[in-house]
């Protein structure tokens, strides 16, 4: 059975990075960018990041420029502007695609795993999330509009399971 945890997506230099190095632990996947009406959501997803980390949980960024052009930056520019405007600690990802022929495989086995609204499969818009479960598979998937600290009481269900 495929898991979150068999993918590799590339790191901000362009070298893949094994989530297996996240086995055993809870994660929250983000598509994020700099420029959005929902990028004010990078201080919840860093408190997330910071009140969980210790118990097994990772939030994990994906940059995306798939809508709106709104994450234009290349990987310095992205990683500075998270560290100085949100004080991010939470892991950055290479800038991917998430919909369409070019999309991440991590992206297409999220939606294969959770299409959201209406079974239709798309990242309707950044700050989609997708909460993993400790074994690596996808226990819930949330709407750009979902914010992050609405998502705790989930978070600590699946980190108690």
């Amino acid at each position: 059975m495929t898991t979150v945890y068999d993918f590799a997506p590339a790191d901000p230099s362009g070298a893949p990075r094994p989530l297996s190095e996240f086995k055993g632990q809870a994660l929250l996947i983000v598509n994020v960018a700099s420029k959005c009406g929902f990028t004010p959501q990078y201080e919840g997803l860093e408190a997330l990041q910071r009140e969980y980390v210790g118990q097994g949980f990772q939030v994990l960024g994906f940059p995306c420029n798939q809508f709106g052009a709104q994450e234009p930056g290349d990987a310095e520019e992205i990683a500075n502007f998270c560290s100085l405007t949100y004080d991010v600690t939470f892991p950055l990802f290479a800038k991917i695609d998430v919909n369409g022929p070019g999309a991440d495989p991590l992206y297409v086995f999220l939606k294969q795993e959770k299409p959201g609204l209406l079974g239709l499969g798309a990242i309707k818009w950044n700050f989609t999330k997708f909460l993993i479960d400790r074994s690596g598979q996808v226990a819930q998937r949330f709407a750009p509009a979902d914010k992050p600290e609405a998502l705790k009481g989930r978070i600590e269900s699946v980190l108690n399971a």
